[in-house]
């Protein structure tokens, strides 16, 4: 029946089309006007419901704090979220970091009276969460929680706000954390680029173009977090916002009596720096040779959210950049076809002000030409109106999706909240509709010639030199950008200084016992077995001299591949191929060129150093001082077959974000085809012993 039923359906509907099509050619030759409506067009639907934006009741406490209450009985949950006048803007530049830092452990460390793993257990059993962070104008917090457990857990969430316990193991991890992050921040191209974009508009040395170092988080104490927040999470500079299943008026007792002995504190002046900027044209170039595509963005300053044209403004923003229907994606990408991503942004803050740039990833090969189609679309906004259908789409564009604004009574609260703490009035988002709607043509041809500069653009490219050749020559003088990350102490080492003519004799003996002067050693492998934080894992190495390394490892989760030549390499895991992160590239070059086959093949460059002896475990060894790229190694020589037992030096460490002593204790020597390698090796970090590896063989030029 189901059959017979579907193969009916199959014939009324073939029929229909074909009826269909009878009619319409019917109609056609006898040229009647009236038109019977289509399937679709007979379909009726419901009116949508109108979104009734919800009343933001507001008191304020008499210690200053602001409150903003929004009840919604849909679920039977509660929202709190604090805003906090703070930021990183407040930190000198010595100390970058803090702010960030300081927000993180608020949470992760938990107070006195709840540490931070019963505070954990605590919001997991009741399925609630507390989150912190500070970011740089502003601080936050908030709770989630079932109305049931509200009474419950929001003395917790005072006692988060305003007693954190800040544990020095908690702050030792963000710290490592956040070191963690500067030791990949040159990995991802487009990170690189908005970046450096930034420091090329506000100034590399300014709050808003400053990096955060190794140094900088150094030099962070825990009374430096301990002083931030105490200056700060005071009740003038908090406001607080509750939506959720709450009667407002109990709502207001429990506030008050939670947060009335929070104290008044005074309220932060945020200073926000002027931006001393320079309107030239600048073309600027960051060499990432693991790529094959080029980032560009091309931009100036832009400008503040309380300008009066700023809705005008917006409206030619995406006359230029507004996704698919933008003029940068319909020429460059669709009508061109040089590039598969084109943005841009018309930027406009409520502290300082923002920036302008458009932006594309294309080919090394047509790096200029998407650069000049860009240029002439920013020229072309001054110099031609635009269309009346242009208008007409970027008006629809931005009104449909202006629903989406308030689409939760959080979103309405959190909006009110930000154009309170902004400075902003409350109804600025209707203003900006409103703004919208009056733009005009000739408005967005005005703005265009008041608000863009293209004759002082600033170009930034981030690709592979060797592909893109000298296509940036044309816009001036190229400025390399050097975004190499600065390694704390890695200039403080001295020359060591000793008999500098035993020291040449003793390394040649060394040169010699480790390889034959009868081998010409170009490429050595060697298989094993090594055993890190308890865990043993076969790998392989092949080394081609001077700067080629081939490594494998069966780790835990299965097979890792590492290959790296000349400054870059890739990695192999899980069947996916990616570039090597920079700080690992740069840490094998390191230890390759300090191994002691590398000293060896190099023995007439090192600059060696006689230092006299020294004992170590009851055995007394020849010590030895060597420079390789600047550092200072130490070996450890056997005196009666001058291997090098020990080798000693210090390398930076990016978790740790400071240089740390590096001690190789190599033994059970074995000769191979004129080359000796110890089947033995011990690896000491700091004097704590970090690998070790048993090697069962090694090969020579094979």
């Amino acid at each position: 029946m189901k059959k017979l039923s579907i193969l009916c359906l199959l014939a009324a509907f073939v029929a229909s089309c074909t009826g269909s099509q009878q009619t319409a050619e019917t109609n056609k030759q006898e040229q009647q006007p009236m038109q019977e409506k289509s399937a679709h067009e007979k379909l009726e639907f419901p009116e949508l419901d109108d979104f009734q934006k919800p009343e933001v009741k507001t008191f304020t406490t008499e210690n200053g704090i602001k409150f903003f209450l929004v009840e919604d009985d849909e679920l039977p949950l509660i929202n709190l979220s604090a805003n906090i006048r703070t930021g990183g803007v407040q930190v000198p530049n010595k100390k970058a970091g803090l702010a960030s830092i300081t927000g993180t452990v608020i949470r992760s460390g938990g107070t006195k009276t709840y540490p931070a793993d019963s505070l954990n257990a605590m919001l997991e059993n009741n399925a609630a969460s507390i989150e912190t962070g500070i970011g740089f104008t502003s601080g936050r917090a908030s709770m989630d929680v079932l109305k049931k457990d509200f009474d419950t857990l929001l003395p917790v969430f005072v006692d988060v706000l305003t007693n954190p316990a800040f544990p020095k193991e908690k702050i030792k991890l963000a710290k490592t954390q956040t070191k963690s992050g500067i030791s990949r921040r040159n990995d991802d191209t487009q990170q690189i680029g908005f970046r450096e974009f930034d420091r090329l508009i506000y100034g590399k040395n300014s709050v808003y173009g400053r990096n955060t170092e190794y140094a900088t988080i150094n030099n962070i104490s825990r009374k430096d977090l301990v002083n931030f927040h105490d200056n700060n999470f005071v009740a003038e500079n908090m406001m607080i916002g509750v939506v959720g299943d709450f009667n407002a008026t109990e709502m207001k007792q429990k506030l008050r009596k939670a947060f009335g002995d929070i104290p008044e504190g005074n309220q932060n002046n945020l200073d926000f720096p002027e931006v001393n900027y320079e309107w030239e044209s600048t073309i600027n170039f960051i060499n990432k040779s693991d790529v094959n595509q080029s980032f560009v963005l091309i931009g100036h300053l832009g400008g503040m959210r309380d300008n009066p044209d700023y809705a005008k403004i917006q409206v030619m923003n995406r006359v230029l950049s507004g996704g698919f229907s933008g003029r940068l994606m319909q020429v460059v990408r669709t009508e061109m076809g040089l590039a598969y991503s084109v943005f841009g942004q018309y930027g406009m803050n409520s502290f300082y002000p923002g920036n302008f740039y458009a932006g594309v990833m294309t080919k090394s090969s047509t790096t200029a030409k998407a650069i000049d189609a860009i240029i002439k679309q920013i020229e072309r906004l001054q110099n031609e109106p635009i269309t009346k259908k242009e208008l007409r789409d970027t008006k629809d564009q931005i009104l449909n999706s202006s629903v989406f604004e308030y689409d939760s009574y959080e979103e309405v609260l959190s909006q009110q909240m930000s154009y309170d703490y902004r400075g902003l009035p409350s109804d600025a988002f209707e203003q900006y509709i409103e703004g919208v709607k009056k733009t005009t043509i000739e408005d967005v041809q005005n703005v265009a010639q008041e608000y863009l500069n293209p004759e002082n653009l600033q170009i930034l490219v981030v690709g592979n030199k060797d592909e893109i050749g000298d296509q940036l020559q044309k816009y001036g003088d190229v400025n390399t950008i050097d975004i190499s990350i600065p390694e704390p102490g890695s200039g403080d080492q001295k020359m060591v200084k000793g008999d500098a003519a035993k020291g040449k004799q003793l390394l040649n003996k060394m040169a010699d016992a480790v390889i034959s002067p009868s081998t010409d050693l170009n490429t050595l492998t060697v298989s094993g077995e090594a055993t890190m934080q308890g865990r043993k894992m076969p790998m392989t190495m092949t080394v081609d001299y001077p700067d080629a390394i081939q490594q494998t490892i069966e780790g835990p989760t299965g097979e890792v591949k590492l290959n790296y030549k000349g400054g870059s390499g890739t990695m192999v895991a899980g069947g996916q191929e990616r570039p090597l992160p920079p700080a690992m590239a740069k840490g094998l070059k390191s230890t390759l060129n300090k191994s002691f086959v590398s000293i060896a093949l190099n023995a007439n460059e090192v600059n060696p150093q006689f230092l006299g002896t020294e004992k170590v475990e009851g055995t007394t060894y020849n010590k030895l001082n060597v420079t390789v790229d600047g550092s200072n190694v130490t070996l450890l020589l056997d005196r009666e077959t001058n291997y090098p037992d020990i080798i000693r030096y210090k390398q930076f460490n990016p978790q740790a974000g400071s240089q740390i002593t590096i001690e190789n204790r190599n033994s059970n020597w074995k000769v191979v085809d004129g080359v000796a390698y110890p089947y033995s090796q011990v690896t000491m970090q700091n004097g704590n012993k970090a690998s070790s590896v048993t090697y069962k063989s090694h090969e020579v030029n094979k």
